[in-house]
């Protein structure tokens, strides 16, 4: 007697709230893996960016410690920027070994 009584006093849930449901944990689903996604490609690209200007900073530090004389031309400027740290020790090498940098 009491469970009938129990079952009215329950909502009946219809299919729009559980299609409603369905469409705002795909929403949190989508948002999670979008959010993942991003944060990922921000610390590679502050990685990157990290590096170039690591890249820099050495090769002034190194031409102002050592005196290499290696000129900041597009031509050093722009390995630099993309490739970062090896970048500037293949640039020094070269510089070192001889060659016109």
């Amino acid at each position: 007697m009491v469970l009938p009584l129990l079952l009215l006093a329950l909502p009946s849930f219809g299919s729009g709230v559980v299609s409603e449901v369905i469409v705002i944990g795909l929403i949190a689903l989508v948002l999670f893996i979008v959010m993942k996604v991003a944060r990922l490609f921000l610390r590679l690209v502050f990685g990157i960016i990290m590096n170039s200007i690591l890249g820099v900073m050495l090769l002034f530090i190194l031409n102002y410690l050592f005196g290499l004389g290696v000129v900041l031309t597009w031509a050093v400027f722009i390995p630099i920027a993309i490739f970062g740290l090896p970048a500037t020790g293949t640039i020094v090498l070269l510089k070192v070994l001889g060659a016109a940098v």
